[in-house]
């Protein structure tokens, strides 16, 4: 199977029209000319998914995150960046990234995902984007959904935890002693407070909140933040369910690497 065959298939579903504009999502290393032998699904590509892929004999990498985000100015080796560049174009290995493109999809999207696994329902963008739509896809930044009902403010948390599998909530003191209308947003989504705030959201669900960023809840919200790696970790299996509704005869795995630079005690 030739590497632009899944290009095409991944970006029909999420074209890279919808990437924000400091975004480098799309084919990072390798040609779309390329016979793929099977590819390795991670949330980030580093060195261990590299050498995870060689082991396996597979030849591409579909990660959510670019390992590239802007110029590279020489390959020396000096941080994992270059070195997994580097381990990539020896070993013939593609690299493509399918991020905020990915984020920004409506139905089928990232933050779908999240709403999928905590039971939410009724689900819109938090932010729509305005303009004409790309292949159908509708877009926006963000989610909002409602549970079945209202739900108690701890049970709620104590649920969020165990489903998106985090070992550490970081919240703010709640509004209400129940939690109705949620917002969510994968990886880092603080610039969305203000929004979820607007649409009177009794939760907003997101990563990486700097500590000074937690006053601007100002008591008309509760911030829940999950981390960014557990906001976003079931992207994984999104991606290759996306590739197997479209491919079924394709060798194709979820990394076993766990790719989180952050652990907890």
């Amino acid at each position: 199977m030739k590497l632009q065959e899944i290009i095409q298939h991944l970006e029909h579903h999420a074209p890279l029209e919808y990437q924000e504009s400091y975004d480098n999502s799309g084919l990072i290393v390798g040609h779309p000319d390329m016979d793929i032998t099977g590819a390795i699904i991670s949330l980030d590509a580093t060195e261990s998914v590299v050498d995870e892929a060689i082991e396996a004999g597979f030849n591409l990498i579909i990660a959510h995150h670019p390992i590239v985000f802007s110029g590279l100015k020489r390959f020396t080796g000096q941080n994992y960046v270059q070195r997994t560049i580097i381990k990539a174009i020896r070993n013939n290995i593609a690299i493509y990234a399918i991020h905020t493109n990915l984020d920004n999809v409506i139905d089928e999207g990232v933050n779908n995902k999240i709403a999928e696994r905590i039971g939410l329902s009724r689900c819109e963008a938090l932010l729509p984007h305005p303009g004409a739509l790309i292949k159908d896809r509708p877009r926006g930044t963000g989610l909002i959904g409602w549970t079945q009902h209202p739900i108690e403010w701890t049970f709620f948390l104590e649920d969020l935890k165990q489903k998106m599998q985090v070992h550490v909530i970081r919240y703010t003191q709640p509004v209400k002693t129940t939690i109705h209308k949620v917002a969510v947003c994968g990886g880092s989504g603080s610039f969305l407070l203000n929004q979820a705030i607007a649409m009177e959201c009794d939760v907003f669900i997101t990563a990486d909140f700097k500590y000074h960023e937690f006053f601007d809840a100002n008591d008309k919200i509760m911030i829940a933040d999950i981390g960014h790696y557990e906001s976003e970790q079931f992207t994984i299996n999104l991606i290759k369910d996306l590739i197997i509704k479209k491919i079924s005869n394709f060798a194709l795995r979820s990394t076993k690497v766990i790719t989180n630079p952050i652990n907890y005690l």
